[in-house]
C-alpha cells in the first residue's frame, strides 16, 4: 500500500495533472478528509477550503464598518502578502453566510488584482455547529468585531435588540459580548424600545418629603 510520504507523493501528482477547477474541488476533498483525523478538528481553522467568492454572501446583522482608506489598506495587504486570515462562515438553506471576513471578502471580489490572484475564490472556515443557530452567530460576529476593536456603537445597539429579542437577557449577552452591565444598559437605552428592559426591577420613586 506504500508508507504516508509515498501515498502524499502519488496524491500530489495525481492533482497536479488535474483541470484548475477540479483540481481545487479535490483539493478541498482531501482537506476535509484529513481534517476529519486530524486532533485539532474542533478548531475551524484546521479546515480551510477555497469556494467561488460569488457563492458567499454577507450577512444583515455586521456592526463593523471600514472606510475607504481602511479597505484600500486591506486590499493593499492582501495584495502585498497574500490571504493570510479565512473569512468564517455559515452554512444556511440559502448558501454560505459570513460570521466574520465581510471585508476580506470585498477585496477579493472587488479588487480585480487580488479577484485574479484567488481565480475567483475565497479561503474560508466554517464556524462549529454548536454556535450555528443566528444568536450566536450575531454573538460571533460582534465578538470577532470587539478583539480588533471595530464596531459601531448605533449597530451595536441593533446587535443587543435582537439578541434580546431572540431570547437572549442581560446575563448571557454580557457574557458572550464582553460587556459590562452598564454597556448592555446604554446601548438598550439607545434603540428606545421600553420592552427591552421588561426584565428590569427598579424602586419606588423617591416622594418629596412635606
Amino acid at each position: 500500500m506504500g508508507t504516508v510520504s509515498e501515498l502524499t507523493e502519488r496524491l500530489v501528482s495525481a492533482l497536479r495533472d488535474l483541470p484548475e477547477d477540479e483540481r481545487v474541488e479535490q483539493i478541498n476533498s482531501v482537506r476535509e478528509a484529513i481534517h476529519e483525523v486530524s486532533p485539532m478538528r474542533e478548531h475551524p481553522v484546521d479546515f480551510v477550503r477555497w469556494v467561488p467568492a460569488d457563492d458567499v454572501r454577507g450577512n444583515d446583522y455586521n456592526p463593523n464598518v471600514v472606510a475607504p482608506p481602511e479597505l484600500k489598506l486591506l486590499a493593499h495587504s492582501v495584495a502585498a502578502n497574500g490571504y493570510t486570515m479565512p473569512v468564517v462562515t455559515h452554512v444556511d438553506d440559502e448558501g454560505r453566510v459570513i460570521v466574520d471576513g465581510f471585508h476580506r471578502r470585498r477585496v477579493g471580489t472587488e479588487f480585480k488584482e487580488i479577484r485574479d490572484s484567488v481565480r475567483g475564490y475565497l479561503p474560508v472556515t466554517q464556524i462549529r455547529a454548536e454556535r450555528a443557530d443566528r444568536a450566536a452567530r450575531i454573538a460571533a460576529t460582534v465578538e470577532h468585531n470587539r478583539a480588533r476593536g471595530e464596531h459601531r456603537i448605533d449597530s451595536m445597539s441593533e446587535v443587543v435588540r435582537m439578541l434580546y429579542q431572540a431570547g437572549w437577557r442581560d446575563e448571557k449577552i454580557q457574557e458572550e459580548l464582553g460587556m459590562e452591565a452598564d454597556e448592555v444598559t446604554r446601548l438598550k437605552q439607545i434603540t428606545g424600545l421600553a420592552e427591552l428592559f421588561a426584565d428590569r426591577e427598579y424602586s419606588q420613586a423617591w416622594e418629596p418629603v412635606e
